[in-house]
């Protein structure tokens, strides 16, 4: 009986990594990848924007991605949405400031590819697409180069 009971709760509690808190950005590495304190104390919490794929920093367009993140979230209160932890101990997450969905700007104005699952288009594929047709950001380019296929060719900037 004992056993069953905990069975359930597993079953039915929520995975440990999702969560929603406000913190403050305290860093933004690159397009996609930032540092959040919670406001409500605790340790300091790297994050990988969920649904896109920003330049690396090395790359063409790596460096208006970082700064286009940075000067609209650094120094400010964001809301985390986390929804798991990737291979490299970052969370997971949508970032939220000022109600809008970061990851939604990004892709919009051109800094980030919207991701692709297993063949499938990602959340903000219609906003690249968007991007793509007014030419914006990285768009501007005749052959912008996926960030996955960047790091197979170079490896990662850092």
């Amino acid at each position: 009986m004992k056993r069953c009971l905990l069975v359930l709760a597993l079953l039915v509690a929520p995975p440990l990594h999702a969560a929603t808190y406000v913190a403050r950005v305290t860093q933004v590495v690159d397009g996609d990848t930032l540092w959040v304190r919670p406001v409500h104390g605790g340790a300091p919490v790297e994050i990988r924007l969920l649904d896109l794929d920003a330049p690396e920093s090395c790359q063409l367009w790596g460096p208006q991605a970082h700064d286009a993140l940075r000067s609209r979230v650094r120094n400010e209160n964001v809301t985390v949405h986390s929804r798991a932890i990737d291979d490299y101990g970052r969370q997971l997450a949508r970032i939220e400031w000022r109600g809008q969905d970061v990851g939604r700007w990004m892709v919009r104005h051109g800094y980030a590819w919207s991701m692709t699952f297993r063949g499938r288009a990602g959340p903000y594929a219609a906003l690249e697409a968007q991007a793509r047709s007014e030419r914006k950001g990285l768009w501007s380019e005749p052959a912008p180069l996926e960030p996955r296929r960047f790091r197979q060719q170079h490896g990662r900037c850092r």
